[in-house]
């Protein structure tokens, strides 16, 4: 686990790190919470197999801006480095923002994967550590730590660490998991994917009505008893209101008032029926969009 601290050193390490296609990144800021946080650490992971520490070092770069700004320019801007950070939005708002090249956020990877393949209750790099990489007692209490003390304390750097140890584990994880979701719909198996829905939808049927009616029984249940809360859910109210004016009032008032309203106006069905062949004598500009729709066999047999 090499801790770099000096400004020659940590350049040094940039400059082999432009040799790597891909790096697992991870940042510790200081005064987080402050109008002005301060970058602390980078932490560089460049080997994702390395379980040993050797390849996972720390960049010490507090009150460095010099370095900061030469790891950006060498690293974060070079397209032909992927980085992969978890939550890449926040660290890059430390590491170049808008000009960074070839970021891959795990954190946006795991929302692309369905529910039912990555079943967790949250995005978090624990939650995935945890669940799909089967890392135990992972211990999160120094990340709100004072990051901006000299020395760090030994938890600090111990957490430090560990964290891009987890990224990587977790991006392993998620690549594997992408492939069953990103199949090119040329290859699918459509006598495979037919079964399968077969399959499950009447259990999806069944399961739907029972949460739907119990959603019902549930609100009733809450308001007749006067419970707005439980440890499982929280009943709210909410009122919407929609403006409604009559269509020849707002013509004659826009007229009147020499308001320039161009913007195209949706004819629906019933709006077509009332015009009528004065259709024709509009500027009517038609947008087509197609769209598919998968039916049942079934379905269309009891139709």
């Amino acid at each position: 686990m090499p801790y770099l601290s000096s400004a020659s050193e940590i350049n040094q390490f940039i400059t082999e790190c432009t040799q790597r296609n891909i790096l697992w990144l991870d940042t510790e800021v200081a005064d987080f919470k402050a109008k002005k946080p301060r970058l602390s650490l980078i932490q560089v992971l460049d080997n994702p197999n390395d379980m040993s520490g050797e390849r996972n070092f720390i960049l010490d770069v507090l009150e460095q801006p010099d370095v900061v700004a030469n790891f950006i320019s060498e690293i974060m801007v070079n397209p032909t480095i992927e980085k992969v950070f978890h939550n890449a939005k926040y660290d890059l708002k430390f590491l170049g923002a808008k000009n960074t090249k070839n970021v891959t956020c795990t954190l946006e990877m795991a929302k692309e994967i369905p529910y039912y393949i990555l079943p967790v209750p949250n995005y978090q790099l624990r939650t995935l550590a945890t669940t799909i990489c089967n890392f135990p007692n992972i211990n999160k209490q120094e990340q709100s730590s004072d990051w901006g003390q000299r020395p760090l304390t030994a938890a600090q750097i111990n957490y430090a660490y560990f964290d891009c140890i987890y990224l990587a584990q977790v991006h392993q994880k998620l690549l594997g998991l992408s492939k069953q979701v990103n199949i090119p719909a040329i290859d699918e198996d459509i006598q495979l994917l037919t079964a399968r829905y077969q399959e499950i939808e009447e259990q999806y049927k069944l399961l739907h009505s029972e949460i739907e009616h119990l959603e019902e029984r549930l609100k009733k249940a809450m308001q007749a008893q006067n419970t707005w809360e439980t440890p499982v859910f929280k009943l709210s109210s909410y009122e919407r209101a929609t403006l409604k004016v009559a269509f020849n009032d707002l013509a004659e008032f826009i007229h009147a008032q020499g308001i320039n309203l161009n913007f195209p106006v949706t004819l629906t069905k019933t709006l077509q029926k009332d015009l009528g062949d004065n259709l024709d004598k509009l500027n009517i500009v038609e947008e087509k969009i197609t769209s598919f729709r998968l039916n049942s066999r079934n379905q269309e047999n009891e139709e």
